[in-house]
């Protein structure tokens, strides 16, 4: 047979091979992404906010169930390395230093990743935002969970009023477009909303929306900038019948405030109307006065009289808890406080940034939850826990209970109404984001949103209570 014949015979076998070849690649089905579950290794329960990364830096986050779903074609079947982040949640580091795990993922597959927990606060879950079983979804779990057409939003105020829990949300992310709303958004839910204190948690609000379900403004004041909102109260008037309250704050950018001003919800449009402006900036009055700004709590002191207290975290402010008495000026007190809480074991002063506290039952002492200024791994990203037994301190036997890895974590809310009065169960949330870290690259769906934490105050006991501390 000639070398020319043979050409002619190879060609054709080769073409159909290589015909074929593509024709199983087209009718082939996508992989199937494999389940990676993050797990705490001491109790066992999911563990939300935990990065994986391989070594071309392909990024994964573990959703509020704890779950990735793993989808690169490139390392099925194929041992991998992860690198793990869990922002206070870890495993132990290799002989280079390099803290992370060997899997091997197979489609349809499930791996599982235990993390040890460092501090005493444990990470329930994100409870605002998109995505929040977005890694579930794609693996078919999960698929009860209903979007409400956010991606994120910032700094939460509450209040319970006429029996259900106000909130108010400053600057919010929406999908549409890079610019969201900027004049506060709110909801209500139920005093207890969640079934569960522990992962996976399901928080979902009834939102104050536009015609298309979208949450929209409910504190759009006149004026340039966005408007932001604090100080959220319900207070009675002499009739009996209960106001919900605010501050209001128009900003101009970056981040200066140029009006301040009262405001009140109204019942009928379900918007918060403008009631008083307090200050306006000049040349003559640069900065505004002291205002019923912050975190509020209702308080009884020993002659009987109740007061609002305004702090953030400490109380700086004060006022009879009557409607009359918020509305007008004269009524108003400032109130000195302790400057900064001391760190348990050392009598180090932690100097907080923001924060709130609340009278907690089971303790029988006042409790506090702070972002610390000038943290050790962020600097707005360590929380701090203390006590007093007076709501203006001394604080003392602050403890770090969260941390973050160079990303912020700030302005905290606790959350005893979640609750039982007694219960030992400490809720809190705050805001993560990029913002003011080193992080240059958000984390996806989880920046710019609220985490919420849980302590468990009858083990934080056990440090607290011991002899000497």
């Amino acid at each position: 047979m000639s070398l020319f014949r043979c050409q002619l015979l190879v060609v054709p076998f080769v073409l159909a091979v290589l015909s074929t070849s593509a024709l199983q690649v087209d009718a082939a089905e996508p992989l199937k992404p494999c389940k990676i579950v993050i797990r705490d290794d001491e109790n066992g329960w999911p563990v939300p906010l935990v990065e994986l990364r391989t070594t071309h830096n392909v990024r994964f986050t573990s959703d509020n169930a704890g779950v990735i779903a793993f989808d690169l074609p490139e390392l099925m079947g194929v041992e991998t390395w992860f690198h793990v982040e869990g922002h206070g949640y870890s495993v132990k580091p290799d002989g280079f230093g390099y803290r992370g795990v060997k899997l091997t993922p197979k489609p349809g597959g499930m791996l599982e990743v235990k993390v040890h927990r460092e501090l005493p606060g444990k990470r329930l879950g994100r409870i605002t935002g998109g995505g929040i079983f977005g890694e579930s979804q794609q693996l078919g779990e999960e698929l009860d969970w209903r979007e409400q057409k956010i991606l994120g939003c910032d700094s939460v105020q509450n209040a319970v009023h006429n029996g259900h829990l106000y909130w108010g949300w400053g600057d919010t992310t929406l999908p549409g477009y890079p610019l969201g709303r900027f004049h506060m958004i709110g909801a209500t839910t139920t005093l207890q909303p969640l079934e569960a204190f522990q992962p996976p948690i399901r928080l979902r609000y009834d939102y104050f929306t536009d015609n298309k379900g979208t949450p929209r403004n409910v504190a759009q004041m006149p004026g340039e900038g966005p408007t932001w909102l604090s100080g959220f109260v319900s207070l009675k008037d002499k009739a009996g019948k209960a106001h919900l309250v605010a501050t209001y704050s128009k900003i101009k950018p970056p981040l200066s405030e140029y009006e301040r001003g009262l405001c009140v919800w109204n019942e009928e449009t379900k918007v918060f109307d403008r009631f008083k402006v307090l200050w306006t900036k000049s040349d003559e009055q640069r900065r505004p006065p002291s205002a019923p700004i912050g975190h509020v709590n209702l308080w009884t002191d020993e002659s009987g009289t109740e007061w609002a207290l305004f702090g953030d975290p400490l109380i700086t402010f004060r006022c009879p808890a009557r409607f009359e008495s918020w509305s007008n000026p004269d009524a108003w007190e400032t109130v000195d406080s302790q400057q900064a809480p001391l760190a348990l074991g050392t009598g180090k002063p932690i100097t907080p940034h923001r924060g709130a506290i609340a009278w907690n039952e089971f303790r029988h002492k006042w409790v506090m939850i702070f972002t610390q200024y000038g943290g050790d791994t962020s600097a707005f990203g360590d929380i701090w826990y203390a006590e007093a037994h007076e709501p203006t301190g001394p604080w003392a036997k602050a403890v770090k209970v969260v941390t973050h890895n160079k990303y912020t974590f700030y302005n905290p809310q606790l959350h005893p109404e979640f609750t039982k009065p007694d219960s030992p169960i400490l809720l809190f949330e705050a805001t993560f984001t990029h913002t003011f870290s080193k992080t240059e690259t958000p984390t996806p769906r989880q920046d710019y949103n609220q985490v919420l934490y849980r302590l468990d105050l009858d083990e934080l006991a056990k440090a607290l209570d011991a002899p000497g501390n």
